[in-house]
């Protein structure tokens, strides 16, 4: 079954971005720009720096999530992703 991970990103002009992908790394690098792809918005924002990242979810979890981190006020959008990964690192023990 394949992992599914949300991921915060801190732009150079300050903004965050949030995403889900299989592979944190990867993306990272796609929003960087050191590897094609990557989201329109990080294009003209770079270098992007991965702020935090909760995984071990399903696809379903990590839409969710995604949908979640990306409605709250911005000074609560790590704090809600950490605490999701603390909670998910809770689950797997």
């Amino acid at each position: 079954m394949t992992r599914w991970s949300v991921y915060l990103l801190r732009c150079s002009d300050g903004t965050l971005y949030c995403g889900m992908t299989t592979d944190v790394a990867r993306r990272v690098a796609m929003h960087n720009g050191v590897i094609a792809g990557g989201a329109k918005y990080t294009r003209g924002r770079r270098p992007v720096t991965l702020l935090a990242c909760a995984g071990g979810l399903d696809r379903g979890q990590a839409a969710r999530l995604e949908r979640t981190v990306k409605r709250l006020p911005r000074a609560r959008k790590l704090d809600a992703l950490t605490s999701a990964r603390a909670e998910a690192e809770q689950g797997d023990r």
